[in-house]
């Protein structure tokens, strides 16, 4: 005869200690530093890098055509300082500095594209 379900588990006694023996010792505090490790993580631990990288916050409340326009400022600025350097190295040194300056012109036309959406899109 089949038998619908199966039999219920057995049960351990509520006296049953996780310690009964070396290895379930040993099983347990692996499993309490696996639960800790998911569920309690230690803080991620800063070195000077990251430090540094926090130097430098925008203001939480700015409006977005604020940081287009100091975005296009930067941008500029990084422009005319890399044609300035590149004015006076040779060859490769050169070009490196003048493909960099292409970067930030791209950089440059993004931020005046934002700018001008931005514009259109605010009120009168």
């Amino acid at each position: 005869m089949f038998k619908p379900t199966p039999n219920p588990p057995e049960t351990i006694p509520a006296d049953t200690s996780p310690y009964e023996s070396t290895d379930s010792r040993k099983l347990h505090e692996a499993a309490e530093r696996a639960l800790d490790h998911y569920l309690k993580p230690e803080p991620p631990s800063r070195n000077s890098v990251d430090r540094g990288m926090q130097m430098f916050v925008v203001a939480p409340d700015i409006n977005s055509e604020a940081i287009a326009i100091q975005t296009y400022e930067t941008f500029s600025s990084v422009s005319i300082l890399l044609l300035d350097l590149a004015d006076s190295l040779e060859d490769k040194p050169r070009h490196l500095a003048m493909a960099i300056y292409q970067l930030s012109e791209m950089g440059l036309l993004l931020a005046e594209r934002s700018l001008d959406n931005e514009r259109a899109i605010s009120p009168a």
